[in-house]
C-alpha cells in the first residue's frame, strides 16, 4: 500500500465561536482525482485551504505524502507546530488554483508564470522563462505568452494561473472552484486542461459545482454538508445510486439529471 498523497484525520476548524469543519477524516490516494461537492457554505474551500496550510486547523492533523503539515498531535492530543522549514518544504509539493486568477497585472503571461521560479527557486531568467513557456504550451497559451492579463479572457487568465502553479513542479494540485467566475464556454477551456492533468496522473483535489466534470473525471467524490463528510465513494455510487438522503436531495437540486447518463 502506498502512502496517501493527503491524509486528513479528525480535522476541526473554528472561526470565532463557529465551527466550520467537524472532525473530517479523508484520504486522497496518489494519482487520484478527488472532487469535493456540496452546497455553498458547507466548508469545502476551508477544507482545501487547510490542506494547503493557508488556514490553520483548530484540531486534527494533515499529512502530505506521509509528512505532517502544520501541526502534529501527540498521544494526548496536544498540538505542536511543525517547524517552519519543514512546513515550507511540504507546502512546496502543493500547487493551488483559486476562484480568482490573482495574476500580476503589470506582468505578461510569461512573466506571471516565471516570476516565482526566479524569486523563489533562484533560477536564471533564461531558465525560468524556458520552464514557464513549457507550462504555457501545456495549457495551450504559447501564443499568448507576451500578453498582459487585461488582454486575456477569463479562461485564458485561469489557464495562466494553472501554468504558474505547475511551473513549480507540485506533486499535488488543489483547485478551489476554478471555473466559478467563468461563463460556460470559457469554463470548458479550463476543464479541458484539468482533464489533461488527470490523464497524466496528477493527484488533484477539486472543489467544484461542475457536476459533469466530477462524474466523468473524478475517481473519488467527497460530499460535504455543514462541515461534515456525509459520503465518499466512486462517482458511479454517487451519481447512479445515491445512498445518503441529503446527497440525493443535493443532486436533485444541483445536477442536471442527464449528467448521470454520462457514466
Amino acid at each position: 500500500m502506498s502512502v496517501p498523497a493527503i491524509a486528513v484525520k479528525n480535522l476541526v476548524k473554528t472561526f470565532g465561536g463557529s465551527t466550520v469543519l467537524h472532525g473530517i477524516d479523508l484520504e486522497i490516494e496518489q494519482g487520484q482525482v478527488s472532487c469535493v461537492i456540496g452546497p455553498s457554505g458547507s466548508g469545502k474551500s476551508t477544507l482545501l485551504r487547510c490542506m494547503a496550510f493557508l488556514e490553520e486547523s483548530t484540531k486534527g492533523t494533515i499529512a502530505v505524502n506521509g509528512e505532517v503539515l502544520g501541526f502534529a498531535e501527540n498521544a494526548k492530543g496536544v498540538r505542536e507546530r511543525v517547524p517552519t522549514a519543514v512546513n515550507r518544504q511540504i507546502r512546496s509539493q502543493i500547487g493551488m488554483v483559486f476562484q480568482q486568477f490573482n495574476l500580476w497585472p503589470h506582468m505578461t503571461a510569461l512573466g506571471n508564470v516565471s516570476e516565482a521560479l526566479k524569486t523563489v527557486h533562484k533560477m536564471s531568467r533564461r531558465d525560468a522563462e524556458e520552464q514557464a513557456m513549457a507550462q504555457l504550451v501545456k495549457v495551450g497559451l504559447e501564443g499568448r505568452a507576451g500578453h498582459y492579463p487585461s488582454q486575456l479572457s477569463g479562461g485564458q487568465q485561469q489557464r495562466v494561473a494553472i501554468a504558474r502553479a505547475l511551473a513549480l513542479n507540485p506533486k499535488i494540485m488543489l483547485f478551489d472552484e476554478p471555473t466559478s467566475s467563468l461563463d460556460p464556454e470559457l469554463t470548458g477551456e479550463v476543464l479541458n486542461v484539468m482533464r489533461d492533468l488527470a490523464a497524466e496522473g496528477m493527484t488533484m483535489v477539486v472543489v467544484s459545482h461542475e457536476i459533469g466534470f466530477a462524474a466523468t473525471v473524478g475517481q473519488q467524490i467527497i460530499f460535504l454538508d455543514h462541515g461534515k463528510v456525509l459520503f465518499t465513494g466512486p462517482p458511479q455510487d454517487v451519481f447512479k445510486r445515491p445512498r445518503n438522503p441529503r446527497l440525493e436531495q443535493f443532486l436533485d437540486t444541483y445536477i442536471d439529471r442527464g449528467a448521470s447518463m454520462l457514466l
